[in-house]
């Protein structure tokens, strides 16, 4: 088996991962996530988005938190953003990058967006050449490319035709984002090779959420498929308000200790990433279902089967 030889790792936990908490967390809180998650060595965080409080009310400190951010060279700051208004508040606040989501299903897009799939993407025509004039990267969503909670299961040519549509409008990168988290191994590596005829290996990403227990497992598909761009939420933090049933993102940590234990580089440091962990748990009160943070000890495989 051929693997990548490095994986970039976007960390969605302060943003994707806190939304959807119920009780408030303070921005002095989010950003000592944030710091901490860049300390661990992590090169991209999704750290807020640029929302209607009246819907999110968990990132109406976006501001806040951007400016009380300590911004690291070479970093990736990334914000969501879905119309115009909040990408004009999220260049004021000095985003470097964007993500414009799409749901690939119809009816989810409507309730997320309040638009039909070819209406957001109309809007996101003009959002991008803005972007691309700021020098702000933009990551083009295709979410519920597994299944929705409305429609079910979503045939691959229209998470194809969403993403033929980000790349004609110039979307520097495409990740696709199994937002129920109802997507198995084989439906993920067979979209990522499908998806992969269109789009080149280093502008694909991967981001999954692990309702059913399988975020590892498709990330492990679509890792053996080519990709080494893969959305973790610190913890397995998550939700989505609009996706019934929904729950957290694949931890990031379990996701860096499976490629580290592989051989694939993250450039992260495991050991400060599970103290981020539960960091994590600590803000929000309770425990989180990642697994490494809870193991004492860690012992690299390579070590076990020496002493074998």
């Amino acid at each position: 088996m051929s693997l990548p030889k490095t994986a970039r790792i976007n960390e969605v936990g302060p943003r994707d991962g806190l939304q959807n908490e119920k009780q408030m967390i303070p921005a002095s809180a989010k950003i000592e996530l944030i710091e901490a998650l860049t300390a661990a060595g992590l090169k991209s965080i999704e750290y807020t988005s640029f929302v209607s409080p009246k819907w999110v009310p968990q990132m109406a400190d976006a501001e806040e938190v951007a400016a009380g951010i300590q911004r690291q060279p070479g970093v990736n700051y990334q914000a969501l953003v879905l119309n115009q208004r909040g990408l004009e508040r999220a260049l004021a606040a000095g985003v470097n990058s964007v993500g414009l989501v799409v749901a690939a299903s119809e009816t989810l897009n409507k309730k997320n967006m309040n638009a039909g799939v070819q209406e957001a993407l109309d809007n996101y025509r003009p959002m991008l050449a803005q972007c691309h004039a700021a020098g702000v990267i933009v990551s083009g969503y295709v979410s519920t490319v597994c299944g929705c909670p409305y429609e079910g299961v979503v045939p691959a040519e229209k998470v194809l035709a969403v993403t033929k549509s980000f790349l004609a409008m110039g979307a520097d990168d495409i990740v696709l984002a199994d937002t129920i988290g109802s997507g198995h191994p084989r439906q993920v590596r067979e979209l990522c090779e499908m998806t992969l005829e269109l789009v080149p290996a280093e502008r694909l990403g991967v981001h999954f959420h692990d309702t059913r227990g399988m975020a590892l497992a498709n990330s492990l598909a679509a890792l053996e498929a080519g990709i080494s761009r893969f959305d973790g939420s610190i913890g397995g933090l998550g939700g989505c308000p609009f996706a019934p049933g929904a729950q957290g993102n694949g931890a990031t940590e379990d996701l860096v200790f499976m490629l580290e234990e592989m051989g694939v580089a993250t450039g992260i440091d495991i050991t400060a990433l599970i103290e981020c962990a539960r960091l994590a748990e600590r803000l929000v009160g309770r425990p989180l279902p990642g697994h490494i943070k809870g193991v004492k000890k860690l012992f690299p495989s390579a070590l076990v089967l020496g002493n074998n």
